[in-house]
């Protein structure tokens, strides 16, 4: 296999995610200290971790754990889920592992990286990008267009990641079914689903509506416990799963046993979890309008559908690359510049950056980033 690029993304936080000061393009919700997640424990989620050995687990996942996955689908059985450690293992695999050269598979753009990198490291890869005039529309119409007969996946991330975008119900549904006519696997990064922004809803799962479509999903970011690195796929297929297990026997082999204990105690609560989160987004919302409308000239703002990522324009004639590379380097605050998230598959824009809303207390960095400005005004 081709070397993988730099993982841009990662590569930037390695520099930064734990040197600055003020992280505010965090992707996650809100954590919990490990206190707080076991006071949600129930009887049979404290006596197993009270009782827990630190022996090895099941690759597949523990049984109870996988039960709790399956419960927040419709039409999944805890059959069929593959835990992983994280939603990146389970990307990783899935496109080295179910991909072969001469296949072809389109992905929605702009995304996380690794959608297009991993594929495009085994096959050819055709982008379709969101459209920012109109909301980062999904345009299936051009997912229809650029499919071929060696077409072996859609890949899509909905709420999106960086731009928060939702499509309405009828898109999605028609993307499920064109897929499934067209016997296509629609592979599907659902990892905000849950922290919708009224008026819309979640989505229906893709695995819910194609017994063929693979759902990925994750407790790091709507759920706010990324210290967990407990991500899963879920597939109707089981000789898809079957060949993921094997996959990876390669990787991680098993999870962390106590991981799997504080996920499931977490999946157990998830809608108390979630309600939190989503109060969280809605309360920083109108502190971010403040902020942004403050510097109107600047930046065009608007809050996620979905998600607690955005991916407002700055306006400034200095751009956006020097825009965050001074503030992160003078005032310690952390976005993420447009091209961390450019592609090799279509044309990103470049005047955006990533911006995050879950995290509580955003009245500090946003009161640094603002009197950087200021002072640039005057």
């Amino acid at each position: 296999m081709p070397t993988l690029p730099d993982f841009r993304l990662e590569t930037y936080f390695s520099r930064w995610e734990f040197a600055a000061r003020y992280h505010l393009t965090a992707s996650d919700a809100q954590t919990m200290s490990l206190g707080e997640l076991l006071e949600l424990a129930d009887d049979d989620g404290r006596d197993r971790w009270e009782s827990l050995t630190l022996g090895y687990t099941e690759t597949y996942g523990l049984p109870a754990l996988r039960e709790a996955i399956a419960s927040t689908y419709d039409q999944v059985s805890a059959a069929d889920v593959l835990c992983f450690a994280g939603a990146e293992e389970g990307i990783y695999l899935a496109m080295r592992t179910l991909l072969e050269p001469g296949d072809h598979v389109v992905v929605v753009t702009p995304n996380y990286q690794a959608a297009e990198t991993l594929p495009m490291s085994v096959c050819e890869v055709s982008g379709v990008a969101l459209r920012p005039e109109d909301g980062w529309a999904l345009d299936v119409d051009e997912i229809e267009a650029r499919l071929r007969p060696t077409t072996r996946m859609v890949s899509v991330n909905f709420p999106n990641n960086p731009t928060g975008a939702v499509p309405d119900a009828e898109t999605w549904r028609r993307l499920a079914a064109l897929c499934d006519e067209r016997g296509i696997a629609l592979f599907s990064d659902e990892v905000y689903r849950g922290l919708e922004r009224p008026p819309r809803t979640p989505l229906p799962q893709a695995t819910d509506l194609s017994p063929t479509a693979l759902s990925v999903n994750v407790m790091s970011k709507a759920y706010g416990l990324p210290g967990l690195r407990i991500g899963w796929i879920a597939c109707r297929d089981r000789a898809v799963l079957d060949r993921l297990e094997r996959a990876k026997h390669y990787t991680s082999i098993c999870n962390s046993a106590p991981s799997e204990i504080l996920a499931l105690i977490a999946l157990r609560s998830r809608q108390r979890i979630l309600e939190r989160n989503r109060r969280i987004v809605a309360e920083n919302i109108p502190v971010f309008d403040a902020f942004f409308a403050k510097f109107a000239e600047l930046f065009e703002w608007e809050p996620p559908r979905g998600g607690c990522v955005c991916f407002p324009r700055y306006l400034g004639p200095d751009g956006v690359e020097a825009m965050c590379t001074e503030l992160v380097e003078r005032e310690g605050v952390l976005l993420l510049p447009a091209s961390v998230y450019r592609s090799a598959l279509t044309p990103t824009p470049t005047d955006r950056f990533r911006i995050g809303v879950g995290r509580r207390d955003p009245g500090a960095a946003l009161d640094r980033w603002a009197g950087w400005l200021d002072s640039r005004r005057h």
